[in-house]
């Protein structure tokens, strides 16, 4: 036990922060518009899920880089340059999201976006900036556990259990084309780019070792199986309330909003508590995920525990990334939905891309060791990315 806690993090904060505003957005669409009948497809992400992080981690063992930096070793600068640009492009909308996330949240309560967005910017600033990577990791994991509200908000939404059990394990065919893109956006809002890179990185910051590879797959599983009972939560209180009276929802605001006269006053606050804390999770995760990304790009270090007082390129990303998505968020008039679009298009380009250059890379002995996955690992890879190919088409395709 003592083995386990000392490598418990990376896995539950990689596989929490999927559950981010765009994520609870996408789980709540697929209740919402379609009942119990699509819930199958989050087992199924959550498997895939489980797959590409555990290769991820073993990647970030094995090497000791993180996935921009082990690109740039295998593969040269140029691709180094690429992944990080690719990265970039896309985590800047998705940081985007979640600060919106936090103006959603807070608005709930009577709090303008101009006044919630620069305060938690601020704070995760000066956090990551000031604060030693131990310290920011136990924050972190505090904040994750408020995701346990959803699974209470699934609970009071009275649902029809035996239907929640047939459709999570029977699959069953969409109805019409846009079933087929709910579908490759819940698997695509799972197996997020940034959230594989930011474990790869992450797992190299906290030093794990090819030794304690046993206990890290278990933190890795365990964070991949809470992120699927917590999409899965979100989802059936959506089927068993929403879609029975035919509300249509755009934002994880909405949902919020239309529970109250459905499900009571407490499912309103309890969806909109885990909505701010999956913001301030994801808020804080995905521009590291970049800013890890950018400084491996270029060779400069990237840690949490760099020196503080002297500049470096890792916070600077961190800080730079972060302001300006508050001040997009906050600044009135700024087209978000279409930067938020573009963004999500070019993760789905993206995820296809990265989950083959996993593998590509997890097939490399010489360079793993004893990470190295087994043979039977990699064929799963292989299948997982068959997969998701085909969904990140129909996504394409259908959107």
């Amino acid at each position: 036990m003592t083995a386990f806690l000392a490598v418990l993090g990376p896995g539950l904060l990689a596989g929490l922060s999927d559950d981010d505003p765009a994520g609870i957005t996408t789980y709540s669409i697929l209740g919402a518009e379609y009942g119990y009948r699509l819930l199958w497809v989050i087992p199924l992400s959550t498997i895939l899920l489980i797959c590409f992080h555990v290769l991820a981690v073993r990647l970030g063992a094995g090497s000791g880089k993180g996935f921009v930096g082990l690109v740039r070793h295998r593969w040269g600068h140029g691709w180094g340059y690429a992944a990080a640009g690719g990265l970039l492009l896309a985590n800047f909308g998705t940081i985007c999201a979640e600060y919106a996330g936090v103006a959603a949240a807070g608005s709930l309560i009577g709090i303008p976006a101009w006044a919630s967005a620069p305060v938690v910017g601020g704070l995760l600033c000066g956090m990551v900036v000031l604060g030693s990577f131990h310290r920011i990791e136990r924050i972190l994991l505090v904040i994750s556990a408020t995701l346990a509200v959803y699974v209470i908000d699934g609970v009071l939404a009275g649902p029809d259990w035996a239907a929640v059990a047939r459709h999570s394990m029977v699959p069953s065919i969409p109805p019409d084309r846009s079933g087929w893109v709910a579908i490759a956006a819940a698997l695509g809002t799972t197996l997020a780019p940034w959230g594989l890179a930011f474990l790869q990185s992450y797992a190299v910051d906290k030093k794990i070792s090819v030794a304690s590879l046993r206990w890290e797959t278990v933190d890795v599983v365990t964070g991949s199986v809470l992120t699927g009972v917590i999409g899965l939560s979100i989802a059936i209180a959506c089927a068993a309330t929403l879609h029975p009276a035919g509300i249509h929802i755009e934002t994880a605001g909405d949902v919020a909003l239309a529970l109250k006269p459905l499900a009571g006053s407490m499912a309103t606050l309890l969806f909109g508590a885990g909505l701010l804390g999956a913001s301030l999770l994801a808020a804080a995760i995905v521009p590291l995920a970049t800013a890890y990304s950018l400084a491996e790009g270029f060779g400069e270090p990237a840690s949490l525990d760099l020196d503080s007082k002297h500049f470096r390129y890792f916070y600077a990303a961190f800080v730079g990334l972060t302001l300006a998505a508050v001040v997009v968020v906050s600044w009135p008039g700024i087209p978000l939905i279409p930067l938020i679009y573009f963004s999500q298009v070019v993760n789905a380009v993206l995820l296809p891309l990265h989950v083959v250059a996993l593998q590509f890379l997890a097939s490399d002995r010489a360079t793993l060791g004893e990470a190295a996955p087994g043979k039977w690992m990699l064929r799963m890879g292989w299948i997982g990315v068959a997969i998701t190919v085909v969904c990140v088409a129909g996504l394409l395709i259908g959107g």
